[in-house]
């Protein structure tokens, strides 16, 4: 997650691949029993995934 973070600037797919990790993150959350934590990455799933959507929409 963090790498995928600090490279996004480089390219489109660093971002799909933040939000995958952010779905990961929100499963084990969820898994592990630590709902508030899985609902925040859950959103953050939800947010890198427009981004992603829009910044290959835009160029």
């Amino acid at each position: 997650m963090l790498v995928c973070y600090a490279f996004e600037e480089r390219s489109r797919w660093f971002i799909l691949g933040f939000s995958l990790a952010c779905v990961l993150g929100s499963v084990y959350g969820f898994l592990q029993g630590a709902w508030p934590f899985a609902l925040v990455e859950f959103v953050w799933a939800l947010v890198a995934l427009r981004r992603w959507w829009l910044t290959g929409r835009v160029g």
